[in-house]
Parts: C-alpha cells; structure tokens; sequence
C-alpha cells in the first residue's frame, strides 16, 4: 500500500505541461480558453468547451463559408462586390478610407477580410453570402456551438459572433489536414491565413530568429491563425508550421478587467507566454507535446 501512495504521490507531483500552463496564468485576472493539438493523438483542453465572444476570429468562419458556397457552384470568387454605404463601419482595415461605390472581386475581398481584419470587407461577404447561409453552412462544418448574429455595427448590435476554443480549433485542424472543405480550397486558406497581419498573441514571444527568412535559409516557423479583440475578449487561434510538422493553437479570452487596447495587455502577455511554453515543449519532443 505505501507503494502505491509513494507512487501516486510522485505522479501527481510531475509538472506535465497542464499543470504548467495553470502555473504560467494563474495570476492572470481573466479566463483563458486553450485548445492544443499536435497530431499525434496529445490534445489539451481548458475550458474548450466554454463561449466566448469571437470578435473578429468569426471572419476565419464567414472564410470557410465562403470557400464551401464557391466548392458547392453557389458562388465565386471572381463575382464582383460593390461597398455599399450600408456596409460602412468603423475599425480594422483599409477599405474605410475608400467612398461607398468601390467594386472588390469576391477574393479580394476575402483577402482584406483576414490578412488586415476588414469591417467593411467583411460586412459585404457578409450581405453576398447571407447570414443565414452563412450560419448553416458553420454548423455543417462541425461548429456545433458557432454562431454569426449579424453583421459588424457596434452601434445597432451588443455582439458579433460567439464560439469554443474547440469549436475554433476544429476548422484549424481539418485545414491543416486538408479535410474541411478540399484540398486545394484549404491550401488556399491557409495561403491567406499565412498572410494575417496580428498574430502576436501566438508569437510575440517566438525566437525571432525562427520566423526571419533573412538570417536563415528559409522561415523555420510560421503561422497561419486569424485573432479578434473586443472590449470584452481577446483571441487568436491558428496553426503554427514547424520543421517537425504543424500544431494547432486556441487562446481565447474573457471576463478580464482591462478593456483598454495596447499591446501589453494582460491577455497578450499571458496569451504569449503560454504559446513559447507550448512551441518550446513541441521543439524540444520533436514534433510532439508528449513522447
């Protein structure tokens, strides 16, 4: 008997890399929202499960939306799109700075919508889909618990979208294995989400020299994710390309007391911290968050 307590004791004493990230926020005044996956059967789970307001991460799902409308002959994406004056909205992107009237081809438009987070961009794929098409086809793409409410107004809605760690982390992982909606589709994807232009959540605390292709050969590391911060949350999620393969990386945040916007807010710093300690756990096991 002594044994087996003896036993348990030093089992439960191992600092297994859950336990660490429970270490790593437990000062932090939020929730966080992780789901980890390495593709070799090691998943990690907290509060994967929970909603949480998506803010701008919804715009990975309108994407995966629009890629399955133009897979299925419903659209396409050399339609062209007209920004309309119901379209404008304060906020991320470019397309502010243009007059209503402005033609976009429906790719380039996607596009704006992910790599620099477009309101404007993402409010016309919005009305050329349609909500309700949109909100079906999240559903048939797994997301049981995803929702799309209506277009980007802060002045008209209290919301924009909400989700789960795991929902999230589930479009991220067929991308990567080429399952969500084709092949070449999800190549095109993640070519876009490559592109994103806030990822710092995921990387700000990434060696540098791992994602500068001028001191080496070739980037070593590189991600594909999209983010979204509202008053309220602070998310990023996505997949983080390494030489001994891809892992996939949710980080969402809640019920934090800082609605402030700066980059050393509490959730990028813990958000941050977490993504090194899980990237440093991959490199060191080669591949894998366990052997």
């Amino acid at each position: 008997m002594t044994e087996i307590i003896e036993t348990e004791e030093i089992m439960d004493s191992r600092l297994t890399l859950e336990k660490r990230i429970e270490a790593e926020i437990k000062s932090y005044d939020g929730k966080m929202g992780i789901y980890l996956d390495d593709f070799h059967g090691n998943v990690i789970a907290v509060r994967a499960d929970e909603t949480f307001e998506t803010a701008s991460a919804i715009k990975t799902l309108i994407l995966a939306c629009l890629f399955d409308e133009v897979e299925k002959n419903n659209a396409s994406l050399e339609d062209m799109v007209e920004y309309k004056a119901e379209h404008a909205v304060e906020g991320s992107g470019v397309l502010e700075a243009l007059e209503p009237g402005a033609m976009l081809r429906v790719r380039d438009a996607a596009v704006f919508m992910i790599i620099v987070s477009d309101n404007i961009a993402t409010n016309m794929l919005i009305d050329y889909l349609g909500l309700d098409t949109i909100n079906r086809c999240i559903k048939g793409l797994g997301c049981k618990d995803t929702v799309l409410y209506n277009p980007i107004h802060f002045n008209q809605y209290r919301r924009l979208g909400t989700s789960t760690p795991r929902d999230y982390a589930g479009i991220f992982i067929r991308l990567a294995k080429g399952e969500l909606i084709s092949p070449e589709a999800d190549r095109q994807m993640l070519d876009i989400f490559k592109k994103q232009h806030y990822n710092s959540m995921i990387t700000k605390d990434f060696p540098p020299y791992f994602m500068d292709s001028d001191n080496t050969d070739d980037v070593l590391i590189s991600v594909a994710s999209k983010s979204g911060s509202m008053d309220g949350c602070r998310n990023d999620g996505g997949v983080v390309f390494t030489p001994y393969g891809p892992y996939v990386i949710v980080m969402f945040h809640k019920d934090f007391s800082d609605a402030m916007y700066y980059p050393g807010h509490p959730a990028a710093v813990f958000g941050a911290r977490v993504s090194r300690m899980i990237l440093d756990q991959y490199l060191a096991l080669e591949g894998k968050f366990y052997k």
